[in-house]
């Protein structure tokens, strides 16, 4: 391989496993076809790749929406040029784990649900569960089609400093990020037209037909066309690109909760011909929002009604109702032990290990080791009201023991893990910058479909260890390589 001045100057961090440099000093063998391709193109060629992807993102509207920033609201999203490469092995192993991992949390829904063996053989306790926010006693006893909780979810993986993979979270009530996922493989093709075949890159672009094919076969009534609508709560939210996107990519009909009406306990959505029935419902309102009848009372962005309509099994909703216990951070802990329980196996993608603040013996020791941990809210999300404790002052750290004491059950504390570094083009250079992994998984009657790839965020701020684009993340494509022919 011919040097590259980019790779000269490429400085690996220290005690950091890094995705492109390995060990010996060498560029790994996955990786080496990017890096010769990017030896031959010069800093002024990269830096016009670079403004194209820019221009891509801004006239396709890609953006997504920052509530605490006094810039304004529409931001596009961070897009770096040099992908992220996962090898066949590699991926064959993330991808067995996330399928046993979603098996057991399906499991885990339908148990707690229905007969709670998890918590009468104790397991989980049972105060884990009643106390979390999103275990909902209307789904109690409800039966949800082929018993399915979970079809689309987005597990985050991060990689410690000898390489594990570790799952960092379960998203799994209504996760984001995957049309940035297919709208990053569709810029960097106008990219590196010819370097993703040569790279035997697998496609990610079936996912839209995938999730389509499940959606379709969870309709109640055995019809030849059954309707979809994609729920948005409107243009205002975070993820509303994806939203459209989404809806484009499988032609349904992205609806408000105004679109829609209940009617003798079946849904309809308002058309300029009359009312049409409503079969399957892929829901991006979260549960609180989507029936004002059952939930919050004031919720203009769901539907009155569709609790009664979906408990008498006239219509599905995707994800189902209730599954945010699953993805609990306390819930979360115990994740290895449903596998165990539900599937008599071991884990095979291992847990960060974590402690729950509300025992006093782990909190003791948490606040002793605040400056080694990482102390997240339970049900927060998009990287607000972390602690970090290595980057936090004593003021700091002493102000947030006082919010996790007014409600200890609501905190969970983790050691430090380093992520993952891998290459970014930034001014000209390569610079390692750490990087996290949601792979998609969708559910549905036939199995688990796991699009061989994902969406790969990016601490783009030096020495940051937080990748989520509202706290100044940005993304890269991630290339799954094929195996090699024999």
């Amino acid at each position: 391989m011919e040097e590259s001045a980019y790779f000269d100057k490429y400085s690996p961090i220290d005690n950091v496993w890094d995705e492109m440099y390995g060990l010996d000093a060498n560029v790994r063998e996955h990786y080496r076809k990017v890096i010769d391709y990017i030896s031959k193109e010069s800093a002024d060629d990269l830096n016009k790749k670079e403004e194209l992807a820019k221009r891509l993102f801004m006239s396709q509207g890609i953006t997504f929406t920052v509530y605490n920033s006094g810039e304004g609201i529409e931001k596009i999203f961070p897009f770096d040029i040099i992908p992220r490469i996962i090898t066949a092995d590699e991926w064959a192993f993330v991808e067995r784990g996330i399928k046993q991992r979603l098996n057991a949390l399906n499991l885990f829904l339908k148990d707690i649900y229905h007969n709670q063996f998890i918590v009468k053989d104790g397991i989980v306790p049972i105060d884990i569960i009643y106390s979390c926010p999103h275990f909902l006693r209307e789904m109690y006893q409800l039966q949800v089609p082929y018993d399915i909780y979970v079809h689309i979810s987005g597990i985050d993986l991060i990689r410690d400093e000898d390489g594990t993979f570790y799952v960092l979270e379960d998203n799994l009530r209504t996760p984001s990020g995957v049309s940035y996922m297919l709208e990053n493989r569709e810029i960097t093709k106008r990219l590196f037209p010819d370097l993703l075949p040569q790279c035997s890159v697998r496609s990610v672009t079936e996912y839209p037909s995938i999730l389509y094919k499940n959606l379709l076969a969870l309709s109640p009534r055995q019809i030849h066309n059954p309707t979809i609508v994609l729920l948005t709560p409107g243009i205002y939210n975070s993820a509303y690109f994806e939203h459209t996107t989404l809806a484009r990519l499988m032609g349904v009909e992205l609806v408000e909760g105004r679109d829609l009406v209940v009617n003798n306990h079946k849904v309809y959505m308002k058309t300029t011909t009359g009312l049409q029935q409503v079969d399957v419902i892929y829901r991006r309102v979260d549960d609180e929002f989507l029936d004002p009848l059952v939930f919050n009372p004031a919720s203009m962005l769901g539907v009155a009604g569709l609790m009664g309509a979906y408990r008498k099994g006239n219509v599905a909703i995707v994800n189902a109702t209730g599954t945010g216990v699953a993805d609990d951070k306390a819930v979360y802990a115990y994740v290895p032990d449903m596998i165990r329980y539900y599937l008599n196996e071991e884990p095979i993608l291992k847990n960060v290990p974590t402690h729950q603040l509300g025992n006093p013996d782990e909190r003791e020791m948490v606040f002793k080791n605040l400056n080694k941990m990482v102390v997240k809210k339970t049900n927060g999300s998009g990287g607000y009201g972390m602690l970090m404790g290595h980057a936090a002052s004593e003021q700091e750290i002493d102000e947030y023991k006082k919010e996790i004491l007014k409600d200890p059950r609501n905190f969970i504390a983790q050691p430090t893990i380093s992520l993952s570094a891998a290459p970014c083009y930034m001014q000209g250079e390569l610079k390692p910058r750490r990087v996290d992994l949601r792979p998609y998984a969708l559910y549905g009657p036939d199995g688990i479909e796991i699009v061989p790839g994902g969406l790969t965020r990016v601490a783009l701020k030096e020495g940051s260890l937080v990748v989520n684009s509202s706290q100044g993340g940005g993304s890269k494509d991630t290339w799954v390589l094929s195996p090699p022919t024999p």
